[in-house]
């Protein structure tokens, strides 16, 4: 599955769709600034993947500063057994600067 511009992601929010969307950067920064999406911090994630396990067949769209963090934690979740994970690309900096 491909990755996920801040464009599209933007434009199926404001279509008001369902979305999975996980932050994976750190408490302080999703509470300056954040996109409603579920905060589970890079390094709790594996000690947290089981709150995602209802999640392993349906699209995760995560995200974090720059797309560093998210990439990490896509490849992780897809060497766990998830099928459709997305990173979103440039992360929170790119979508601050467009919206």
């Amino acid at each position: 599955m491909s990755d996920i511009t801040t464009d599209e992601l933007k434009q199926r929010m404001d279509a008001g769709e369902k979305l999975n969307i996980i932050d994976v950067r750190e408490l302080h920064e999703f509470e300056e600034y954040n996109i409603g999406a579920k905060l589970i911090p890079l390094g709790e994630l594996p000690s947290r993947i089981n709150e995602l396990e209802q999640l392993k067949n349906e699209e995760i769209i995560i995200h974090c500063r720059s797309g560093a963090r998210s990439n990490s934690a896509k490849m992780f979740l897809l060497d766990n057994g998830f099928t459709n994970v997305r990173n979103v690309l440039g992360g929170m900096l790119d979508w601050r600067s467009k919206f």
